[in-house]
């Protein structure tokens, strides 16, 4: 949560006045001589500014919150420089004075800290420099050079999954810009902590050079100029020095730690604290075998037994607590896993008649927490947003899913259901994610072989931690509830003429009726009865084509529902008004539509066969269809090998009939009349059939 600033704090953030005020300063300390009070002042103000960037770090939920801590990093580099410069400058000038010439800080590091013995205190600075250049800023730079580098491999997996959610509906088109920014951020992010690791070394390094060159300067200088003993100007100048470093180094030290914090830690919603508590502090085995060990110990003749059992009571006394907390929440949940208390039976009454639900979901009991929202079930919202992306596309809203658990189910298993009809059926292994094959991939993952139960394409149940390495190898990785969704979305775009009934089509023209008063209320029923309504809306979505358009399918139906009642000729009508919506939807922007056409013989007997079937029901001689589907699957299988729409343009007589036949036989083939070619576009003919 961000807080707001004041006004004038503010102003100086987007003036930058802040950022160039610090380099002016340490510009300033590098060449003008600095007064003891001043110097006293910015070493303070240096070691205020690593506590805060510790405890920033530390509170972060992710590294990517503190986006500017590589630029944080090299501005405190640079002004811990500034300041030993500064710092040198006045040690030398002014040491022969006593430990104050420098100010206060640097005397009460030099003298209270180390107790005023320069060897301590040079062995504590070694050490300290030690500890930071060897041990922290080493491991923080190898850790950020590892982070960099996978997360630039794992950068074109990540894109590749936001673009999977986007199509299948799970995001929006700005969710999927913010999450595409986030992933081009981490990698900015860690490519330069990558970089920024080596100036806190190389402060490091040069804090021990400004350590030996004050020491000897110091030595030659009081020695030589001022006529001090080598005893009194060691004294003197190495306690100057020792404070000096160690002034620097301790915040030096802060800053070099947090940054390890920051390149170590794990992507999580909780911080650094929280993390450590609920991982770290969990399980009371752990707690209990420690204390045996510390109890052991303490036991031991000659170790210093009081302490060692202090810590055995400390580490008893927090495994006692956890097992206690652990008795309390599983007697929570067996209270509330616990039935009801048993009822009289009632009457029977009409309320007990369930009618079926037009949409459900079943699911084995291990897939609960995909739906139950006080577990934080993710299946719930994504259904929402597929429902949602359905009625933006075809032009109405589906019904509401309503989901069950099923213990007749595998515990893995879930069941889609409509009209109280199963329609598809998947199994899944919750916790895990499907690694799905998009069709070229660069090598095998290890995991469950499967099938994507929405579009049958191979996939691979993998374990969370080998998303990165299934992303570079080119698999599209999902998660469980994604899985699902998207089957929940691949049969609501096929079934959507069996969901759209009459209540649907009444709460479409409902809509109308508020921007068109007159167009609708001309219509039904005067002009048509609803029921005829809703199957040429039917028609339409069997055939592929969104009824978004409802003032211009209205519009039709008002115009020709007096010439006929038929739901056939109202949809050829109706798809014609719809022309321009129904190209680009097949062909795009494209100027030129490729289609497959009939040879004018075929064409013709066709015309008779449709003419001799009459009203007793038309259709083709079987003869005729099997050699006529061969031939159209192999031009549309042309088509689809060439990379373009496969569009089947005939006759207006012919086209409701063909759209009927090919729509199981050869799914992917559209079927358009002449009338429906709009008069800016343009036809090639790719390939006609039954041409001799």
């Amino acid at each position: 949560q961000q807080l707001t600033m004041p006004n004038w704090a503010q102003g100086i953030a987007s003036s930058g006045i802040g950022v160039l005020a610090l380099m002016m300063a340490c510009l300033a300390m590098l060449v003008i001589p600095m007064p003891p009070f001043l110097l006293d002042l910015l070493f303070t103000f240096n070691i205020a500014l690593s506590l805060v960037i510790i405890l920033a770090v530390i509170y972060i939920e992710r590294p990517i919150d503190f986006s500017v801590f590589p630029t944080v990093l090299l501005l405190a580099t640079l002004l811990r420089l500034a300041l030993n410069v500064a710092s040198t400058r006045v040690v030398l000038l002014e040491g022969h004075t006593g430990p104050g010439a420098a100010g206060k800080v640097i005397e009460s590091f030099g003298e209270f800290v180390i107790g005023g013995n320069y060897v301590v205190g040079m062995v504590v600075f070694i050490i300290l420099v030690g500890i930071n250049f060897v041990a922290v800023t080493k491991g923080a730079g190898r850790v950020s050079e590892v982070s960099a580098r996978f997360t630039l491999d794992a950068m074109p997996g990540k894109q590749m999954a936001i673009d999977a959610d986007l199509n299948a509906g799970l995001i929006g088109e700005d969710e999927a810009k913010k999450r595409r920014a986030e992933v081009a951020q981490e990698a900015d992010f860690y490519g330069s902590m990558d970089g920024a690791s080596k100036f806190v070394r190389g402060d490091a390094v040069a804090g021990l050079v400004i350590m030996v060159v004050n020491i000897i300067g110091g030595l030659l200088i009081g020695m030589m100029q001022h006529d001090l003993g080598f005893a009194d100007a060691a004294r003197t100048y190495t306690l100057l020095t020792i404070g000096d470093g160690l002034v620097a180094q301790i915040p030096a030290l802060v800053i070099s730690t947090a940054a390890g914090v920051t390149v170590s830690r794990v992507n999580t919603e909780q911080d650094v604290g929280q993390q450590m508590i609920s991982q770290l502090f969990v399980n009371p085995q752990v707690m209990i075998l420690a204390a045996m060990v510390m109890g052991l110990l303490g036991l031991v003749p000659g170790m210093p037994n009081l302490v060692f059992l202090i810590f055995t009571a400390l580490l008893g006394g927090l495994a006692w607590y956890l097992m206690r907390r652990k008795e309390q929440t599983l007697v929570k949940e067996e209270i509330s896993a616990a039935p009801p208390p048993i009822q009289e039976t009632p009457e029977a009454s009409w309320e007990d008649v369930q009618l079926v639900d037009m949409l459900g979901l079943e699911v084995g009991h291990r897939l609960i927490p995909l739906v139950d929202s006080r577990q934080k079930g993710e299946l719930l919202d994504r259904i929402k947003s597929v429902r949602k992306k359905f009625a933006q596309e075809v032009g109405f809203l589906p019904p509401v899913v309503h989901i069950r658990d099923n213990l007749e189910l595998d515990p893995n298993a879930y069941r889609i259901t409509m009209m109280g009809v199963s329609s598809g059926e998947g199994e899944l292994k919750h916790g895990d994610e499907l690694a799905i094959n998009p069709g070229q991939v660069f090598g095998p993952i290890k995991g469950v072989a499967t099938k994507d139960p929405a579009f049958g394409l191979d996939a691979v149940w993998i374990k969370p931690d080998q998303k990165d390495e299934a992303q570079s190898l080119g698999y599209t990785v999902v998660d469980s509830a994604t899985v699902v969704a998207t089957h929940i979305s691949q049969l609501l775009t096929n079934s959507a003429a069996l969901l759209l009934g009459h209540e649907e089509v009444q709460n479409l023209l409902d809509m109308l009726a508020k921007s068109h008063p007159r167009l609708v209320e001309g219509l039904v029923p005067d002009v048509l009865p609803l029921t005829t309504v809703v199957k040429v809306l039917q028609n339409l979505l069997n055939e592929g084509v969104a009824i978004r358009d409802m003032r211009s399918i209205v519009q039709t139906l008002v115009e020709y529902g007096p010439r006929s009642q038929d739901p056939d000729v109202l949809t050829a009508a109706v798809r014609i008004s719809l022309r321009r919506l129904i190209v680009q939807d097949a062909v795009g922007m494209s100027s030129e539509i490729p289609v497959i056409t009939l040879a004018p013989e075929l064409e013709q007997m066709l015309h008779q066969s449709l003419q001799n079937a009459g009203d007793e029901g038309a259709g083709i001689e079987p003869g005729l269809a099997e050699r006529l589907q061969q031939s159209l699957n192999e031009a549309h299988q042309n088509q689809e090998m060439a990379g373009e729409p496969s569009i089947l343009l005939t006759s207006g007589m012919l086209r409701t009939v063909l759209s009927r036949f090919v729509k199981y036989t050869i799914p992917g083939l559209r079927v358009m009349s002449y009338q429906e070619v709009p008069d800016e576009r343009q036809i090639k003919i790719v390939s006609s059939v039954g041409q001799q």
